[in-house]
């Protein structure tokens, strides 16, 4: 898909689960449990998608999936699972080395959108896996990472972010605004502070990277919230503000975590919203 002066691919990072309780907070499971497959432990099956851009001089990433540096007992726990699909895989399907890519836009710095951006090399030293990227965070999400709240401590791991900053690589924006040419951000607050969600639109085509205000296509219900959220009634606002103009405007919405589905265009359904046609 061309938009602009990117051409833009959905590439797979890798395989995880999370709770299916918590991924649909009020949504009782036998609602949701119809629309979304899910293992013995309750857990849904999830996607690591990030975006490659590719233009201008440019190798753009926008998020890069939870990486490889996690011990036996966190893949065990969010049942990670990188066999199949890894960033360094997707890149090569694309004639590209982790050297290759040149911006990193970072919606959040949460593990599963963060963690790949750091490895640990053979002595056990952390080093931004993209080398000569630059990393683009919001100040606000930097500040709240480093200051977090004892519900959404667990998701925040310095280990992901600190060595772009001893490595001078991390760049730290504020507001919502063009971030790269022709990327614009837009600030989100429900699930954690300020999530920024990259909108290209150059009059024919609009896409919008949906992260985790809208991480699935099951989740186009507004109220279809997750219990992740640290202010969810913020997200429910949100949502109901993105979906209405997504919907009229025949935006592209990728979604970042879904199984069933990479991206697609909505409209107003009788209860909610639904998908109308796929893409990516």
């Amino acid at each position: 898909m061309r938009i602009g002066s990117y051409e833009i691919f959905a590439i797979e990072t890798g395989e995880f689960a999370l709770d299916g309780g918590a991924m649909f907070g009020v949504v009782p499971k036998t609602l949701w449990g119809k629309k979304i497959p899910v293992d013995e432990k309750n857990r849904i099956d999830m996607r690591l998608r990030c975006l490659l851009l590719q233009g201008d001089g440019r190798n753009i990433l926008i998020d890069c999936g939870m990486g490889e540096k996690w011990d036996a007992k966190m893949r065990d726990i969010y049942r990670l699972d990188t066999s199949r699909y890894s960033i360094e895989k997707s890149l090569a399907s694309h004639g590209l080395k982790t050297s290759d890519i040149t911006d990193v836009i970072l919606t959040h710095l949460h593990f599963d959108h963060a963690g790949g951006s750091t490895y640990k090399d053979n002595n056990g030293k952390l080093l931004p896996t993209f080398p000569k990227a630059t990393y683009i965070v919001q100040k606000e999400n930097l500040d709240w990472a480093r200051n977090p709240t004892e519900k959404d401590r667990a998701s925040y791991l310095k280990d992901d972010w600190e060595p772009l900053v001893q490595a001078g690589v991390l760049k730290i924006v504020d507001g919502e605004k063009e971030i790269l040419p022709g990327i614009h951000t837009k600030l989100f607050y429900g699930h954690t502070r300020a999530i920024q969600l990259p909108f290209l639109d150059d009059g024919k085509t609009k896409l919008f990277f949906c992260g985790d205000v809208i991480p699935t296509s099951v989740h186009l219900g507004p109220p279809w919230i997750m219990a992740y959220d640290n202010f969810p009634l913020i997200t429910l606002e949100e949502k109901k503000k993105i979906l209405k103009q997504a919907a009229a405007e025949k935006w592209i919405l990728v979604f970042e975590h879904c199984p069933l589905i990479s991206a697609a265009q909505i409209e107003a359904a009788e209860k909610g919203y639904q998908v109308t046609q796929g893409h990516l």
